[in-house]
């Protein structure tokens, strides 16, 4: 059945949510620095793989010439091959979750399409790839994208199926899934199961009908399907790589569930931790959730099990990233498409006429732009000095860009409010201007978050032939990227290569006795962070450097 459409709610044309999309994923792409951490971890790993000239590092992959085990190959292997393909730019690094992204724009557009909901799906799509967490991780290289478009696509496809009974529908589905299993692991298994399983257990008349439809799933074609994909990296991994076996499946799995993984270098949250965050993926559109929730329209009878589904679809994997004592951010993009579906859904069947719920985005969003220019009106801004963006002070652009956000969130409310043909499409406006002003931000804080402008020194000084890092190899991660070789760490307390020095021998990561006798045979440049400073000056090493540069959060010592 056809929703109603609400006279606020106007339908976009595709080619223009398509325009939309393509601006939030591709606008600047590359105009900022790989960014340490993950980011330069998997810039890394997809580099050494593509350049290793050795199948086996294409089966356990390497970083920073070390087995690196963690997680699949999947986004190493697309990132390699677009390096390849492409050269290895910074858009280019940051291709697979900008396309992923637009795959699930495309996934949202056909299953709205599919379960008569079309017009709504187009607010969906734009909801989806303007909020501000999904912008985030569009622009990021991680693993969490790719996991989300193949997560999403099967789940999609074993709706449908449960309601049509169509066999292609559910080899699509496990063919999906395998992707997601090869994306991120096994929490894709985990997730997909919590959802449907959930979905049919509710939505069943009966625990008969409950399995009836769960048996559907042991179908042996669609198993085989699954398994054609998924099986074979897993069984070369095992046989490339002795340990893998315990490693993947024991201590990445179930024991980082437990909080018992060694090492222990993740966050562990409080049971509410997603709470606010949900919040924020979505912002601005979130903050129609108020006007929704004290709605009184009731959802269309017709409606109720595909919004059951949704339900299902972001509320089981939120409830289980809760109850895992590993939590982080970026885990939440997983549900991004589903709850931007709900809400655009919601806003559709209840938003009829002009009203507080209308304009509750509008108002929420001045009061807080408002209390947000007195803070910096009357704040010290200590943390500011000396950081220009867009060759003006910090403080003065934050000032200039939330002034412009307050008249644009003035300008969405009074759009909503009188042109019936834009209705809620004119809160986009936010948004879009958004953008611009944090990926400007982004390149002026290039030396803190990446290593591009550290190793571009090095290289115009002729000091880059042996650079060598202190302790920290993740805060500093981009470095191998951007001199196109591993590096070597003294005294490595890194958590990211671990089992890859535990596990076999190597010339990586040295102690400082052999950093000494190689300190006295050649020239070496040493790239120490801010914290782990006063721990090497208290190195017997010290004195035979003297500080060259200092660039943003990183030392660099020459001997």
């Amino acid at each position: 059945m056809q929703a109603q459409k609400s006279p606020l709610f106007p339908d976009m044309p595709p080619w223009l949510v398509w325009i939309v999309a393509i601006y939030f994923v591709g606008f600047r792409l590359g105009g900022y620095a790989v960014l340490d951490n993950n980011e330069g971890l998997y810039a890394e790993i997809s580099r050494e793989m593509l350049h290793s000239g050795e199948w086996a590092q294409w089966i356990i992959p390497h970083l920073n010439g070390l087995s690196y085990m963690e997680k699949p190959p999947l986004l190493y292997w697309l990132t390699a091959m677009f390096f390849g393909l492409f050269g290895e730019a910074e858009w280019v690094v940051r291709l697979v979750p900008a396309l992923s992204c637009l795959g699930c724009v495309g996934l949202i557009l056909w299953f709205s399409k599919q379960v008569n909901r079309e017009a709504a799906g187009k607010f969906a799509a734009i909801v989806f790839v303007s909020g501000l967490g999904v912008t985030a991780m569009a622009r990021t290289l991680m693993f969490d994208m790719l996991l989300t478009v193949f997560l999403t696509g099967a789940v999609m496809h074993a709706y449908l199926f449960l309601e049509h009974r169509q066999k292609n529908l559910l080899y699509r589905s496990m063919a999906m899934l395998a992707f997601a299993l090869l994306a991120k692991g096994f929490v894709s298994l985990i997730l997909f199961s919590a959802i449907l399983g959930t979905y049919m257990l509710i939505s069943a008349s009966s625990i008969g009908e409950f399995f009836k439809n769960l048996a559907l799933w042991f179908n042996w074609r669609g198993l085989l399907v699954f398994f054609m994909i998924s099986a074979p990296w897993h069984i070369a991994a095992m046989m490339t790589e002795p340990i893998f076996a315990w490693f993947y499946f024991i201590n990445e799995h179930i024991l980082r569930f437990l909080g018992k993984r060694e090492p222990h270098d993740y966050y562990a949250g409080a049971w509410w931790y997603y709470i606010p965050r949900v919040i924020i993926f979505l912002f601005p559109w979130s903050l129609f959730l108020p006007g929704l929730l004290f709605s009184k329209g009731q959802v269309v009878l017709q409606d109720r099990k595909l919004h059951l589904f949704l339900f299902m679809a972001w509320l089981m994997p939120v409830l289980f990233f809760s109850s895992s004592s590993a939590k982080a951010n970026y885990y939440l993009v997983a549900v991004m498409p589903m709850a931007a579906m709900q809400l655009a859904f919601m806003v559709e069947s209840k938003i009829k006429s002009v009203s507080w719920r209308l304009l509750t985005p509008g108002i929420v969003l001045v009061a807080f732009y408002s209390i947000a220019i007195w803070w910096l009106l009357t704040a010290s801004h200590e943390g500011m000095k000396g950081l220009l963006i867009d060759g003006i002070e910090a403080s003065s652009y934050a000032l200039r860009s939330v002034i412009a956000l307050l008249v644009a969130a003035l300008v969405s409310m009074i759009v909503a409010f009188r042109v019936k043909r834009v209705g809620v499409f004119a809160y986009l406006l936010l948004p879009v201007l958004s953008l611009p002003m944090l990926l400007q931000t982004l390149v002026a804080l290039d030396d803190f978050n990446s290593a591009r402008s550290t190793i571009s020194v090095l290289q115009k000084d002729d000091v880059a032939s042996d650079v060598y890092l202190f302790h920290v190899f993740e805060q500093q991660s981009s470095v191998p990227f951007y001199l196109k070789k591993p590096v070597r760490i003294v005294e490595s307390h890194s958590s990211d290569l671990f089992w890859g020095n535990k596990l076999h021998k190597n010339n990586i990561v040295i102690d400082d006795a052999e950093f000494m006798t190689l300190t006295a045979a050649r020239k070496i440049s040493l790239l120490v962070v801010k914290q782990d400073l006063d721990e090497f000056k208290q190195k017997n090493y010290y004195n035979q450097f003297k500080q060259i540069a200092q660039i943003g959060n990183t030392s660099v010592f020459s001997n």
